[in-house]
């Protein structure tokens, strides 16, 4: 019985394809963990601990955006005040100050007009 052995260059092409692989899904996996990823556009700064995407929204991130930003040091604007309760009714996301609704949520309103709710 003979059997072909299979050639050098297509174990090459099959270790590179997996290299591919893994690299690609590595990539896809930090990106979804980063606050304001997709649709939101990225980080356009921070308002205290509160990420403020590009989209004018903010992020439902759990993590601490001053931290993030390099510890306050005024990178991603670490150095602005934190979200705080609107007085005039008007709460922009990028103005700094939310709303409370009728059951108790706390939104801000992004710059498309909609909602965008601020984490517990």
């Amino acid at each position: 019985m003979d059997f072909e052995r299979p050639h050098y260059s297509h174990w090459v092409k099959v270790v590179f394809a997996f290299t591919v692989l893994v690299a690609l899904s590595g990539h896809a996996a930090e990106a979804a963990n980063e606050p304001c990823s997709g649709m939101k556009g990225g980080i356009a700064g921070c308002r205290g601990e509160t990420f403020l995407c590009n989209d004018g929204s903010v992020s439902a991130s759990k993590r601490s955006c001053t931290a993030y930003a390099g510890g306050g040091l005024g990178l991603l604007g670490g150095a602005a005040p934190d979200m705080s309760p609107a007085s005039d009714g008007e709460c922009p996301c990028r103005g700094g100050s939310y709303c409370i609704g009728p059951r108790g949520g706390r939104f801000c309103i992004t710059d498309s007009g909609s909602k965008s709710y601020l984490r517990k």
